[in-house]
């Protein structure tokens, strides 16, 4: 039994590094989360592994992100600050790297929190959508609550949410996360709706499935690979929408090192230092592309069909490369299949 789980996964892991091979921009998508998640786990878990055992905190980072040197304003990029600094001397270097974890779990809280109630509520509203019962009622209740929250643009719900809640990180991340999930209800209810319709559901209600067997095999299985996706290229957005809260003034309080603060606070040197903007603005970007191409890719490796075909195309391209060595022999053109 452990040998052919040992197997498989082998199996899986090779198929996945051939589909890898023939969507580069899949494999940089996937090297670019890596390295976003395990310095944001870096910058958070060494101060504290550190501080547990010694006694005394040490950070990677390579200054406090806070500290203020009014003798080193607006000083270039260099060896000893490598992004430079800010109108009162602080490292930019540090404080980019100080606002990732922030920003990073404020993403994955708030689209996880989608996902979980979005689709939980887009199921009950397509798996038991039935006419004239308990379940149809309901579902038409979800359904009309969510055409509610999506009638309005999210930013503006949020923002009039957030001000309401009042300002700060977490009546900012409540506001949003009150404004995300219909977009996760929309998604899970027409993947339900379709499944419900494939033969394989027809046959197995034909022969007497019970439906949460039903709902747990045929239904669950097949939505795991839409809504990871979606959740996956949902965190850059979240991002994104959360620093222009913050921006605004509504986020995180002023202060604290996080990207939307951080342009709010540069922006009075737009035109006369760029580059304090400039950097914030090339961190968000990478984050949100890195998780986009993640995303995009995962479509591919989670779809049967569509890894079958990737997997395929890349083994023909390897196949036929020109090997590196002394050219082949005679008679050996027949050995390339």
């Amino acid at each position: 039994m452990a040998d052919q789980i040992v197997k498989r996964l082998t199996e899986g892991l090779r198929l996945s590094l051939r589909v890898l091979r023939s969507n580069p921009l899949t494999f940089v998508g996937f090297l670019l989360v890596l390295l976003i998640v395990v310095t944001a786990a870096l910058v958070v878990a060494v101060p504290a592994v550190t501080l547990f055992l010694t006694g005394h905190a040490v950070s990677i980072l390579p200054y406090n992100p806070n500290a203020v040197d009014t003798s080193d304003t607006f000083a270039p990029p260099s060896a000893t600050h490598l992004l430079g600094t800010d109108d009162v001397g602080r490292d930019l270097f540090s404080r980019i790297l100080a606002a990732l974890p922030i920003d990073l779990f404020i993403g994955v809280a708030i689209a996880g929190f989608g996902l979980v109630v979005g689709s939980t509520l887009g199921l009950i509203a397509g798996f038991w959508d039935t006419p004239r019962s308990a379940g149809g009622a309901c579902s038409v209740v979800i359904m009309r609550t969510t055409d509610v929250f999506l009638s309005f643009p999210t930013i503006v719900l949020a923002l009039a949410i957030a001000n309401s809640l009042g300002r700060g990180t977490l009546p900012s991340m409540l506001a949003v996360m009150a404004s995300w999930w219909p977009f996760y209800v929309r998604l899970t209810r027409g993947e339900v709706l379709a499944i419900k319709e494939q033969p394989y559901v027809v046959a197995a209600r034909a022969a007497g499935v019970p439906e949460r067997r039903i709902l747990v095999r045929h239904v669950l299985r097949n939505l795991l690979e839409p809504l990871v996706v979606y959740f996956t290229m949902d965190i850059g957005t979240v991002i994104v929408t959360y620093s222009t809260i913050s921006y605004i003034g509504i986020g995180v309080p002023s202060g604290v090192p996080e990207w939307g603060n951080m342009v709010s606070e540069y922006e009075s040197f737009l035109l006369t230092n760029p580059l304090l903007i400039g950097v914030v603005a090339v961190a968000i970007f990478v984050t949100v592309l890195a998780f986009s191409l993640l995303g995009d890719g995962l479509r591919d490796l989670l779809d049967p069909r569509s890894r079958r075909v990737l997997a395929t195309a890349a083994g023909r391209t390897a196949t036929f490369l020109p090997a590196v060595g002394p050219s082949p022999g005679p008679g050996s053109v027949g050995d390339v299949e």
